[in-house]
């Protein structure tokens, strides 16, 4: 009997540098990297049927607790680039492996793990809604 494969999806999002966000030498402030990965978070979850007001409604409140960030190549102010999420969960845990490449090119400009869990009625629980929106998206790490 044939083992069936389970593709996981890959999140895609294309943005485009504004002026605002480059310092005086025209590069985008690594700050605005983490806006960049949050806005794709936010435009998945809306994709996936998730509205933060909704949630934040209900109680619910994905939480970031930890963001590790790695720079390679600076954008500049004008560029196109692709923003794009894998996610693996373990335990309580959502990791958003994220990162950003350079339209056309492909040039990987910054990568991202971001940890985040979700305070259900103010304690930490299991997200059962987020699991049900990105059952395409979520690859179970092994504990």
């Amino acid at each position: 009997m044939r083992k069936k494969i389970r593709m996981i999806k890959t999140y895609e999002y294309r943005m485009k540098v504004r002026d605002y966000e480059c310092d005086a030498q025209g590069v985008v402030n690594n700050a605005n990297y983490l806006h960049y990965f949050e806005t794709t978070r936010h435009e998945m979850m809306e994709s996936c049927g998730l509205k933060l007001k909704d949630l934040t409604a209900a109680d619910i409140i994905p939480l970031l607790r930890n963001a590790t960030v790695s720079y390679r190549h600076s954008l500049r102010g004008s560029d196109e680039f692709l923003s794009r999420i894998n996610i693996e969960r373990e335990g309580l845990r959502y990791y958003f492996l994220q990162e950003i490449t350079l339209i056309p090119d492909e040039i990987l400009c910054a990568k991202a793990e971001i940890e985040v869990v979700c305070l259900i009625n103010g304690k930490i629980a299991k997200p059962d809604v987020f699991d049900e929106a990105f059952a395409g998206y979520i690859n179970w790490r092994k504990i």
